[in-house]
């Protein structure tokens, strides 16, 4: 799981609230968290993996869309290894665990651990959360075709940097000015948690704003590229939307219990002891939050593949051969235009007005096909004389 009270457990002096959730059975908590890592990684491989039977077609280049979905993927891979290495080191080695409770100690090498992976857990994490609000971003941009692959190196620059740049500063003012009076106060862990939290909030508060304004660009190309709206474009607009949706829900499902437990135990700490009698049932919601992060923030990897891709079976592929993610049928209205010749005596305004308009309804459909690739329900559409098809 990923959550800053990781790093803070790395400072001996650490807080009540922290020693509180970090002591709360941490073998079952290690086990729990290892188990879900483990299913979610072996499940999300298995999901990218190359199918038998899938129909397979040349493909140029991939787009700026698949790219940022593939990258956060393996944001979600990268940092489920990292909880199952931490796990793992924790159940194995107690006593070298143990150490980092020790004061002054001379032994660097468990706290060198502690700091490590959590940082490595929390940086894998917090890139994913960046490539999602990347992924918001682009496909506003896709409809209003002012985005490509040349702007994934934007891309590039922008979530690795700022990840990068916000752990560090998170990590520099919680271990100042070092890291056995690191929790001397709240002013060290308070600029960590925001540090940590901030692109978590952007994604919640962002993506859907730009996810809606997506959907209402989608419905305006689809009506202005024949001036009616049909039912085959009306089901595309639909799956677009459901598909915004359902990975706005993994994420809420997979990271709505943090910001809980997070403002539990910050009220904890407010509390002059919080062994008090009174706060009883508000540690046991902490307690019992602290699990379900264990469980439910690595399965973020699994459960995005779902929304992302669908279910794409079990039947694995060892041929490696390149999968093409499936491209959406338009609209019958589009396909009937490629399917008769247009004639050779048109005039010569005539026929420019009609490349014109064919090389708009072409970018449209690029467009609305990048937002649309990898949803396998619509194989069964899919015809030789879709202008999407003939495009690529």
């Amino acid at each position: 799981m990923a959550s800053p009270r990781l790093e803070t457990y790395c400072c001996p002096n650490r807080d009540g609230a922290t020693q509180l959730v970090m002591n709360f059975h941490p073998e079952v908590f290690c086990g729990v968290c290892i188990g879900s890592a483990s299913v979610s990684l072996l499940l999300t491989i298995l999901q990218l993996l190359p199918k038998k039977g899938q129909i397979l077609r040349k493909m140029p280049k991939a787009s700026s869309s698949s790219t940022i979905l593939l990258l956060i993927s393996i944001c979600d891979i990268l940092g489920g290894l990292g909880v199952i290495f931490r796990s793992s080191v924790w159940l194995g080695f107690p006593g070298f665990i143990a150490n980092i409770s020790v004061v002054n100690g001379t032994d660097v090498w468990p706290s060198a651990f502690c700091v490590g992976s959590a940082m490595w857990i929390q940086l894998l994490y917090s890139a994913g959360f960046w490539w999602l609000f990347c992924y918001a971003v682009d496909s506003y941009l896709v409809v209003r075709r002012s985005a490509g692959l040349s702007t994934i190196v934007l891309y590039h620059m922008m979530t690795w940097g700022l990840a990068v740049m916000l752990c560090v500063e998170g990590i520099t003012l919680l271990y100042y000015p070092s890291l056995s009076s690191c929790e001397n106060g709240l002013e060290h862990a308070i600029p960590h948690y925001i540090t940590t939290y901030a692109p978590l909030l952007l994604v919640l508060v962002v993506n859907p704003i730009l996810f809606r304004r997506t959907v209402s660009a989608v419905a305006s190309l689809l009506k202005g590229r024949q001036g009616i709206y049909t039912e085959n474009e009306r089901r595309l607009g639909t799956e677009i939307q459901i598909r915004f949706f359902k990975i706005m829900l993994v994420f809420i499902i997979c990271w709505s219990s943090n910001i809980i437990n997070e403002s539990l135990l910050f009220y904890l700490e407010m509390q002059p002891d919080i062994n008090e009698l009174p706060l009883k049932n508000i540690r046991s919601a902490a307690l019992i939050t602290w699990i379900i992060m264990g469980v439910l923030n690595p399965m973020q990897a699994f459960l995005f593949t779902l929304a992302f891709y669908g279910w794409t079976g079990w039947r694995v592929d060892l041929k490696w051969r390149k999968r093409e993610i499936p491209w959406e049928s338009m609209s019958s209205s589009t396909v009937g235009e490629n399917t008769y010749p247009s004639p050779v005596n048109y005039q010569s305004n005539i026929h420019d007005s009609k490349k014109i308009s064919t090389t708009d309804s072409q970018q449209t459909d690029e467009a609305i096909s990048m937002l649309s690739e990898g949803n396998t329900s619509g194989d069964d559409r899919l015809t030789r004389s879709s202008p999407i098809y003939q495009g690529w």
